[in-house]
């Protein structure tokens, strides 16, 4: 941590080191805690990427395709507070509540505050690599992909035709999908996905253009990574242990740190700060998660990993 002008001065070559191997790590397929389940695209020093993938049907014994979850990563004087969102199992979560209390303050900091704290949303599916020019390897190999809502909405779109001259496609299915385009651009120091799109209807096939048999659909279907396992209550930390994560992350005590008040407000005898309820354990919970408060729903389901790498090296 820099703590002087000179030190700042002098530590130019490193920040600047450090900070782009972290821009390189976003666009690394590698760059998952770890997980070699899951695939990235890489992207080139402008920000520019091109893979052709295949969106895989539900893996054996589960119903859906896909699986979507919400989290949080922010950064408090506490800290980061990066952690998966118990709205996804349809529970209350203690900063979605908070964030409920800063928006509804009146005041345009504490909503400006709700919005840097605001829930992410992606989504989780099992793709097969029909090409991945960067990573030849990984090609014919099935891999999870972590992707949000600009490219949840091409799925949608591809399955739901606006116009009469386009034909309904299922994604998901070996025979009767389609390859997914996926091209990715840096636009405004953003990724964007706009260009991304569907080509015609074939079986699935390799990156030669050769149809795969049944045999090796079959076999593929065999290597699907479980989507329910993502979702699993077993993966989120209970609703007190969020909560004292959050009062961590944020100095929060009762009323201290609470959202901004005037001193009409105290006169008033308001109070904002958090009305958390003591919670026991949660329960396993299959309700789908009711439409958040504050989400942000325009992410490429990649910049959460990025704020963890950066908690990590802090």
């Amino acid at each position: 941590m820099t703590t002087s002008f000179s030190a700042l001065k002098k530590a130019r070559t490193s920040s600047f080191d450090k900070l782009n191997s972290q821009l390189q790590k976003m666009g690394s397929p590698n760059n998952n805690k770890g997980d070699d389940r899951f695939w990235k695209p890489e992207v080139d020093k402008a920000g520019n990427g091109y893979a052709v993938i295949r969106f895989l049907p539900a893996p054996s014994g589960e119903d859906m395709p896909f699986v979507r979850a919400w989290d949080h990563g922010f950064q408090g004087p506490g800290g980061w507070y990066i952690e998966n969102s118990l709205t996804t199992l349809g529970q209350d979560d203690p900063v979605s509540e908070y964030n409920s209390k800063l928006w509804n303050s009146g005041h345009d900091e504490d909503k400006e505050t709700a919005r840097k704290q605001k829930r992410r949303l992606s989504y989780t599916a099992n793709i097969y690599i029909v090409k991945d020019s960067a990573n030849p390897s990984r090609e014919g190999q099935v891999y999870l992909y972590k992707f949000g809502k600009k490219i949840f909405d091409k799925l949608n779109d591809a399955m739901n035709p606006q116009f009469q001259d386009e034909d309904p496609i299922n994604p998901f299915d070996f025979w009767e999908g389609a390859d997914f385009k996926l091209k990715i651009r840096q636009v405004e120091g953003y990724r964007n996905y706009d260009k991304s799109e569907f080509d015609s209807i074939t079986p699935i096939s390799d990156s030669s253009g050769t149809a795969l048999s049944d045999e090796a659909m079959e076999e593929n279907w065999n290597k699907q990574h479980s989507l329910a396992d993502i979702v699993d209550p077993k993966n989120f930390k209970s609703y007190n242990e969020l909560k004292a994560k959050l009062y961590k992350v944020l100095g929060l005590d009762g009323s201290k740190h609470a959202p901004t008040t005037t001193a009409e407000d105290d006169n008033a005898g308001m109070n904002f700060a958090p009305n958390f309820k003591e919670r026991e354990a949660p329960a396993s919970a299959t309700s789908e998660a009711s439409s958040p408060t504050l989400a942000s729903d325009d992410g490429d389901g990649e910049s959460l990993d990025f704020f963890k790498s950066l908690a990590e090296d802090s």
